[in-house]
């Protein structure tokens, strides 16, 4: 496991330990003007803590890179997440450019925790 999804673990830790929502979170990077991978956002999931379905952490993320790069193409950015995204974290993510994505687990290890991201795979 990498520095990045080290730190998208993280994320999730501290979004479950405050009860936040579910064990979720994700980084985005993209290289410096030294050609160095460096965080530009983190997210975790925030759907309990929002009272909002569609606070994933990859959504949570590519809101706030964009934010902070000021611009809603993060084409050069990687995406690490610690769960292989839903179909709507992964639209977000083709929408925003997004150049490749790295997940820790699937959609059917989520659903051995209780989780129904299968039931909107079709």
């Amino acid at each position: 496991m990498n520095r990045f999804m080290q730190k998208a673990v993280k994320e999730a830790e501290r979004s479950v330990a405050k009860g936040w929502g579910g064990p979720f979170a994700a980084v985005i990077v993209k290289k410096n003007n030294n050609g160095e991978p460096e965080i530009v956002a983190c997210g975790h999931n925030s759907v309990v803590k929002n009272n909002d379905p569609t606070q994933h952490g990859e959504m949570v993320v590519i809101t706030k890179a964009g934010k902070k790069l000021k611009t809603f193409d993060l084409t050069g950015c990687d995406l690490y997440t610690t769960s292989e995204p839903c179909p709507m974290c992964l639209a977000a993510a083709m929408w925003a450019n997004i150049d490749n994505i790295y997940y820790g687990c699937t959609i059917k290890d989520n659903e051995s925790i209780g989780f129904r991201d299968k039931k909107f795979i079709f």
